[in-house]
């Protein structure tokens, strides 16, 4: 099966994903992809999401032949790059900015193609954050989530999410900024306030150009101060790259609501699990 989206997958089959990453949580480096080789297409400027696919591959024994995306942008027709790719490997993961590609490589293909992030979404990312939260929380699903930043990958994956997990998810960002409307998952607001005190885990995305930051700083800024009127608990899990001092402080990110760095160490065992699932191999 292909992960092109976290919608490609119902609730049941997210938790069997969990599942499997908690044995091998348990039991890692095992030689289950030995013999097993990948094709990633991965851009230089990938740091955390090319690290941790690359060895989470490498852990289970398999082998890893790596492109970068712009070869998927030649003249070449995609159905017949990914007729030939499937002559030697036995799975694709892709990061690339048009989803589009990825799904037209998906349509004629008989091996697994896996979404490593397109400028529409970023599945494993999202499922890897969910299940970390999972392990802090165990009411995860109860759980009020707050994006606060712009319509984009990270917010349009959490939307999905919570439409296949019913998680409650707002999205607080300037007007123009709304994902979906009527949805009773999801809840767009401009005024930050509004949502705070609901709030138990704040989710942030870097800010882009076309935002006026200084302004944008003022009203939606994660501060020490703006957690500190969130609910018991909350953790603040904003996604990297974060860049202190804009959709940030300094402050906050030094503080104890910050998920920390090594909340991201389970995107290891989240992807392999995905990886796994997608290949159906089976652990014990």
């Amino acid at each position: 099966m292909n992960l092109l989206k976290i919608n490609n997958l119902n609730e049941k089959q997210i938790i069997e994903i969990f599942e499997l990453a908690d044995k091998l949580k348990e039991k890692p480096n095992q030689e289950l992809l030995k013999g097993k080789s990948f094709i990633l297409f991965f851009p230089e400027s990938s740091i955390r999401t090319r690290i941790s696919f690359e060895k989470c591959i490498t852990d289970l024994g398999g082998n890893c032949i790596l492109f970068p995306p712009t070869t998927l942008d030649k003249r070449e027709e995609l159905e017949d790059v990914i007729k030939y790719i499937e002559n030697w490997a036995d799975s694709v993961i892709i990061r690339h900015s048009d989803y589009n590609k990825i799904y037209e490589i998906s349509k004629h293909s008989k091996i697994p193609i896996i979404n490593a992030m397109t400028s529409k979404n970023h599945p494993c990312e999202i499922l890897s954050d969910l299940y970390s939260i999972s392990k802090i929380r165990g009411n995860y699903k109860s759980l009020i989530y707050t994006f606060v930043g712009e319509n984009g990958n990270i917010s349009n994956s959490w939307r999905i999410a919570a439409e296949v997990l019913n998680l409650n998810l707002n999205h607080v960002c300037v007007s123009g900024n709304e994902i979906k409307e009527n949805d009773k998952n999801y809840s767009f607001y401009t005024d930050l306030n509004q949502v705070l005190a609901l709030s138990d885990i704040i989710l942030t995305d870097p800010l882009s150009n076309e935002l006026k930051i200084d302004e944008y700083k003022e009203k939606y800024q994660i501060t020490l101060e703006r957690m500190k009127q969130t609910k018991t608990n909350s953790m603040l899990n904003p996604c990297p790259p974060f860049f202190r001092g804009e959709e940030v402080s300094e402050e906050v990110i030094n503080s104890d609501y910050f998920v920390g760095h090594k909340f991201k160490e389970n995107l290891l065992f989240v992807q392999q699990a995905i990886i796994l699932y997608c290949l159906e191999i089976t652990i014990n």
